[in-house]
């Protein structure tokens, strides 16, 4: 059991490791001896674990997925912790969470940035950036049934105008990372929510902070 527990250690430190390298220097530029290195571990434990550069960028990718998919996509609630039923709030707070951790966890960062630059081939990042772009469709989906939406738009149209943004503040941040600071998703969502929600749901909204682009209180342990 020691022995098992000492793999999985060994194996997730791997993996950070690999994404902290892949986000500072690219896919290309990337050695098998500065990942092995940073994780603090010898180059053969990590062939141990992985054949290649190529295992090493999919495993952080099936990471950054994870993620998106628990930490990011399954989050967003009331105050009192109980699921938020409000489509639009859910889709704010997790633009948030999605910038925050592309700024801050290397992982996510990396996970994304492999895809954008073809560091996993022709079908490479497609599971991470179509996780996320499925998501955003069908949250505003469900804001669309749920009368949520202004007269006129179209979720899966609005939801374009979302994914196309939230990459892009991805690629813009590369050299200029105040393109993932909290600020810029407020500002996207005070251009983009007056245009985006039903004017019932827009009034409900004006009872809180412009500056949160939210509909509903945040949760203070989120952290935005």
């Amino acid at each position: 059991m020691a022995m098992q527990d000492r793999a999985v250690r060994t194996r997730r430190a791997l993996v950070q490791a690999a994404a902290e390298v892949f986000a500072r220097e690219g896919f290309v530029q990337a050695s098998l001896t500065s990942i092995s290195r940073t994780a603090g571990v010898s180059t053969g434990a990590l062939h141990f674990h992985f054949e290649s550069k190529l295992e090493l960028a999919l495993a952080v990718e099936g990471e950054a997925c994870r993620i998106l998919r628990e930490q990011i996509c399954g989050q967003g609630g009331d105050p009192d912790g109980s699921r938020c039923t409000h489509p639009l709030q859910r889709l704010i707070e997790a633009t948030h969470l999605l910038l925050l951790r592309l700024r801050d966890d290397p992982v996510v960062r990396a996970g994304f940035g492999l895809g954008a630059r073809g560091a996993l081939g022709p079908d490479g990042g497609a599971g991470l950036r179509g996780q996320w772009r499925r998501w955003v469709e069908e949250v505003l989906d469900e804001a669309g049934r749920r009368g949520e939406l202004a007269e006129g738009v179209v979720g899966a149209d609005a939801a374009l105008a979302v994914v196309a943004a939230t990459v892009g503040f991805e690629a813009m941040s590369v050299g200029a990372p105040e393109w993932l600071d909290p600020a810029t998703a407020d500002r996207f969502w005070g251009v983009m929510l007056p245009r985006l929600a039903a004017p019932p749901i827009l009034d409900r909204g004006r009872r809180f902070p412009a500056n949160r682009g939210a509909l509903e209180p945040a949760d203070p342990a989120v952290g935005l």
